[in-house]
């Protein structure tokens, strides 16, 4: 079902048992060469397209939450130019449950400082993350990631669409 986390290392060398000084965590030896991962996305995320969709859901009826969302929004902007930002929805739109605007990243290295960024800076909003490998209905479920509360995303929507 899934494929193997070790393809690619075969027959490597033991990993030693030693623990770092903190005594807890473990020591990994150093390297020649830093992770693939840290320059371009994993297959099947497709290099063609934006790498990660970040829906930032909202109460739009909670005029605190609508408030603080419509101000990141524009923080977000005014911060992260380089993303593609879409409009501010004020009513749920496509297979999402609640109102949301989205941003897009291009590269790892934007996809982990903004969400680095929004973990400490989203408020009362949830975020959907997921990847795009053109697989839609896999992308917002079994990829997808969660920061705050979890949304029942309407699949149906995508069912639609085949």
């Amino acid at each position: 079902m899934y494929p193997d986390p070790l393809a690619g290392y075969d027959a490597p060398p033991p990993l030693p048992d030693t623990l770092n000084p903190d005594g807890k965590s473990l020591y990994n030896p150093p390297s020649d060469c830093l992770s693939s991962a840290y320059e371009r996305f994993p297959s099947p995320i497709s290099p063609n397209k934006n790498g990660f969709d970040f829906h930032i859901y909202y109460i739009p009826s909670a005029p605190a939450e609508f408030e603080y969302a419509r101000k990141l929004h524009e923080r977000i902007r005014r911060e992260f130019p380089e993303l593609r930002i879409y409009k501010f929805w004020e009513k749920p739109v496509g297979p999402h449950p609640t109102a949301m605007f989205e941003v897009n990243t291009f590269s790892p290295h934007q996809t982990g400082a903004f969400f680095s960024w929004l973990a400490v800076h989203r408020g009362p909003c949830s975020v959907l993350i997921h990847p795009n490998t053109g697989d839609a209905i896999k992308d917002h479920t079994e990829l997808a990631t969660w920061m705050g509360k979890e949304w029942p995303v309407n699949l149906e929507a995508f069912k639609r669409h085949h």
